[in-house]
């Protein structure tokens, strides 16, 4: 049995996309449709998790999940102790520096994120002290009603920062979605793991090619 951890969202529709496009099997659209976590396809030996973005890598990582599907956002983030097999050229969208306008940044601005630590290396890299506050929701309030004076946030197409009066200062890194295996799981189950990266890579290389 294999399993591959699967960040919910547009990640897993647009991995599942790709798994179908290089003959690999995906749960049912009714298996999906449910609100099951974990969905086997017995007959090809192969177990989905469902899971938040955040957690893929640690399942992954702790080995509980020989692959995982996961934004290159989360991995930069978390650092985890996994192997970056490919870049499945999906999701993607680019990591931000956003704020008012008309806005200048004080002495020891304060960076409102969901990504503490990339944020956190970003500014270090620029010899820029900031104080980072950690967000779990809608970053993009934080300027807004005067929390902080930068963001550090996921922007797509940036319509979210337009409606609410933001814009883009600069770009930190373009993110896609990747494939992630555990070490371990890479030596013990290398013939097979081999045989899903082939089959991705040649629908990847496809694509890029039209």
């Amino acid at each position: 049995m294999l399993t591959i951890a699967m960040a919910k969202g547009r990640v897993m529709e647009e991995a599942f996309d790709l798994f179908q496009q290089a003959g690999l099997p995906v749960p049912k659209a009714d298996d999906l449709d449910s609100r099951k976590l974990v969905v086997s396809v017995p007959e090809n030996e192969l177990t989905f998790f469902l899971a938040k973005p955040m957690d893929v890598p640690t399942y992954v990582e702790y080995g509980v999940a020989d692959l995982g599907v996961v934004g290159k956002d989360v991995l930069m983030e978390q650092s985890r102790d996994v192997y970056e097999l490919l870049d499945l050229k999906i999701s993607p969208c680019r990591m931000s520096v956003a704020g008012k306008p008309d806005s200048t940044l004080s002495p020891h601005p304060k960076v409102a994120t969901k990504y503490p630590r990339i944020a956190e290396q970003y500014f270090k890299e620029q010899g820029q002290q900031v104080e980072i506050i950690s967000l779990h929701g809608s970053v993009e309030l934080a300027p807004i009603i005067g929390l902080a004076e930068r963001i550090v946030d996921i922007v797509s197409t940036g319509r979210t920062l337009k409606e609410n009066g933001l814009v883009e200062w600069c770009c930190i890194a373009d993110i896609t979605s990747r494939l992630i295996a555990n070490k371990g799981s890479y030596r013990l189950k290398n013939k097979r793991i081999q045989k899903i990266l082939g089959d991705l890579e040649c629908v990847i290389e496809k694509e890029g090619n039209l």
